[in-house]
């Protein structure tokens, strides 16, 4: 064992003791390790030991719970606490009670409001932002002019009739299509090869050989 944990294990029992009366609650011996040991350096087998001893002394007090044991200070030295001064406690807690939830409102609040302030832009950024804005609506405007003052605009007669035309070749399209489909069928049913064969021998292209799709009416 080395010097310093050496000289931990042998203040273990004055730690533990003061630990349990400012606490003055029951506690395991691995509880009592856990809370301590980062700040004590106090070793597993050192706290055992010493809530061993101090139990012995009649410093503490300890009880069996099955296979485990558990520890707390000797309720005897304390002052016997009166009715009046427990309600007094009690109303204590309900008031830090609330206090504390106030404050837990108000970290709330402020954390959102901080976040909203670390997302929004700072001013060279809002700066920057309104500069990029006005040249892009300086081009739209610009872009807008040229277009007006253009002089190739389609009037409404000219787009009207290529709606026109565009039905009309549409309707054609899908009436020689159908006639084409109905002759083929009439063809394969004494043709001896699939209709595939057939089409490569007659050098017959379909629409969807050419991903081409017949516009709706």
């Amino acid at each position: 064992m080395s010097k310093s944990r050496a000289e931990a294990a042998a203040g273990a029992p004055g730690i533990i003791l003061r630990y349990l009366q400012e606490q003055n609650r029951p506690y395991s011996a691995q509880d009592v390790f856990g809370n301590l040991q980062k700040e004590h350096g106090l070793g597993k087998a050192a706290v055992v030991k010493a809530l061993d001893q101090l139990a012995q002394e009649g410093k503490i007090k300890e009880k069996t719970y099955g296979k485990q044991k558990i520890y707390f200070a000797d309720q005897n030295q304390f002052d016997t606490v009166s009715d009046v001064d427990l309600h007094g406690l009690d109303a204590s807690i309900v008031a830090l009670t609330a206090k504390v939830q106030s404050l837990q409102q108000s970290c709330r609040h402020m954390e959102a409001e901080l976040k909203e302030l670390t997302s929004a832009l700072t001013t060279p950024e809002m700066q920057k932002e309104i500069q990029e804005l006005k040249k892009e609506c300086a081009q739209y405007t610009e872009r807008l002019k040229n277009i007006k003052a253009a002089t190739n605009h389609v009037t409404p007669e000219e787009k009207e009739k290529v709606y026109r035309d565009r039905q009309k070749y549409c309707k054609e399209w899908r009436k020689r299509k159908r006639m084409t489909t109905e002759l083929c069928d009439a063809i394969l049913e004494g043709y001896p090869k699939s209709k595939k064969q057939f089409f490569e021998e007659v050098g017959i292209e379909t629409d969807e050989d050419h991903n081409v799709t017949l516009p709706d009416p």
